[in-house]
């Protein structure tokens, strides 16, 4: 399995200034100073959202991913990796020879969850992946297009690890563990993650 993220969040949708009011930082001096600060400021808050999404599985901001299968985890049903999906654009198969076929909507419709959405077969079974061939799924992910639309403890998570890796810039890495109070309000996203198939995410 391979997933990947098509594109990043939208940096006007980041909470530069939440993360600059919970730091405390001071406004209003020089215009390219405050955007350096600023630009530093969305860096360490889109690592805090990698971090945060890398753990639940729970994608914050909305954006396209892309994800390839070599063979489906159940031939009816194909749990997808991330929650919540908003949408699927497109499935297709690739063969062994590198033909590419779209496969027509009818064929397949999602099942909407914020914990376990899926890719079901409308017909009972899901397309056939090729042998030696494999599919791509094209989806949406994501709780909103703003801030506005990501979950309260989700966000003050963000907030507070952003704030953390501020705190540390220019410090050695103390490796992938969170503040505890990062980790407490992260608790009840977290998963098993099983969802994918054979493959974890890549």
């Amino acid at each position: 399995m391979m997933l990947v993220e098509e594109a990043a969040p939208d940096a006007g949708a980041l909470p530069v200034a939440a993360l600059r009011g919970y730091l405390r930082l001071a406004t209003g001096f020089e215009m390219a100073t405050d955007a350096a600060e600023d630009a530093a400021l969305a860096g360490f808050l889109r690592a805090a959202i990698a971090t945060i999404e890398a753990r639940t599985g729970k994608v914050l901001l909305r954006r396209p991913f892309r994800l390839r299968l070599e063979e489906w985890r159940d031939p009816a049903r194909q749990p997808l990796p991330l929650a919540p999906v908003a949408s699927v654009e497109g499935v297709e198969v690739t063969d062994a020879a590198g033909q590419v076929a779209a496969i027509e909507a009818g064929a397949w419709r999602l099942v909407p969850d914020s914990q376990r959405p899926a890719l079901v077969g409308a017909g009972g079974w899901l397309p056939a992946v090729p042998s030696n061939g494999f599919v791509t799924v094209r989806f949406t992910a994501g709780f909103g297009e703003t801030w506005a639309g990501v979950p309260a403890d989700l966000a003050q998570a963000a907030i507070m690890l952003a704030a953390r890796y501020h705190e540390d810039r220019g410090e050695p890495q103390q490796g992938a563990a969170v503040p505890f109070a990062v980790g407490a309000l992260l608790d009840r996203w977290r998963q098993v993650r099983t969802l994918a198939g054979r493959g974890g995410r890549a």
